[in-house]
């Protein structure tokens, strides 16, 4: 738990791709917080890269499951916390291969794909009953998932990034926590 300029945030972590343990963050939170838990943020995500040809079922399964399942899981607790107070924001964390796709990341595409679709739909659910729900979609961002990047791929990325450098984990935070930022694909 951290005190931020005007509210506390919690960091909550398990398995979000188990259902009772989504539940179980989102009610851990509002016990920690009460009546303040308006914001949620989803940002759970793993990879298994490979060919299609090469990815096994259970790569395929666990990135779907922890990527896509997990959003969902996550968003469906929280929206029911939300709906209650009919106030609150719920953001999700996909990726630019959600949007543009990258080789040997078919899973990956398909699930932060999947989460840009569902908080399309879950924008439109909830937002009559005033609740935010926005997607953040980053580039690649300088994190445990692209410190295994070989140099050539890393070049490759750089050349196509405008800022010529990845992104810090404090650019996406900043996006997040500024309300008037979060409008990034929002539905």
């Amino acid at each position: 738990s951290s005190d931020l300029a005007g509210g506390t945030a919690v960091a909550i972590g398990g398995d979000v791709a188990d259902p009772a343990a989504a539940v179980a963050m989102i009610d851990q939170t509002e016990e920690l917080l009460g009546d303040d838990l308006w914001n949620v943020v989803t940002n759970a995500g793993i990879t298994r890269d490979n060919l299609i040809s090469r990815i096994g079922e259970e790569d395929w399964d666990r990135v779907i499951d922890v990527n896509l399942g997990g959003t969902f899981h996550i968003c469906k607790a929280a929206s029911r916390k939300l709906l209650r107070r009919k106030r609150g924001a719920i953001v999700t964390m996909s990726s630019v291969v959600g949007l543009h796709g990258n080789p040997g990341q078919t899973n990956y595409a398909a699930s932060k794909g999947g989460v840009i679709a569902l908080t399309k739909a879950l924008a439109k659910e909830v937002g009559s009953r005033g609740i935010r729900v926005n997607c953040v979609a980053p580039g690649y961002i300088s994190t445990e998932l692209t410190d295994v990047l070989s140099d050539e791929i890393r070049d490759l990325l750089l050349q196509q990034t405008p800022l010529g450098r990845l992104g810090e984990p404090d650019d996406i935070a900043r996006t997040v926590r500024d309300r008037k930022s979060t409008r990034l694909n929002s539905s």
